[in-house]
């Protein structure tokens, strides 16, 4: 079963997340922050991560570059999950290392798509 990491500091977020991706298979585990986002990915390898961008701290585009430096998640698919959709915003997120860019609100399919696509 595929490991879905997904980080929001918004509970129903991740819950949306999670309900529509574990009926279709995946293992949905959560992060609030990216410090823990940092050690859950560390501890857990998941297959994909799917990363909002504002949190409080350390944002997504930080938690991302931090990611994609360590050896142990280097090579662990990442998609931005936002509601910030400007063109500077999925720019920067690829900048950092972010495979993908998924902007809120989108449809049950799409969330499914990206995630078979990389997991």
């Amino acid at each position: 079963m595929p490991k879905v990491l997904i980080v929001d500091d918004i509970r129903s977020e991740v819950q949306l997340i999670a309900n529509v991706l574990s009926p279709q298979g995946y293992d949905c585990i959560q992060a609030s922050t990216g410090v823990e986002a940092m050690e859950r990915a560390r501890a857990d390898r998941p297959d994909i991560i799917l990363l909002d961008i504002v949190m409080p701290g350390q944002d997504g585009f930080a938690t991302c570059r931090q990611l994609k430096r360590d050896t142990l998640t280097k090579d662990i698919p990442v998609v931005m999950v936002s509601s910030k959709n400007g063109e500077s915003d999925r720019f920067w997120g690829q900048k950092q290392g972010a495979i993908d860019y998924l902007a809120k609100p989108f449809s049950p399919s799409d969330l499914v798509s990206i995630v078979k696509r990389y997991a």
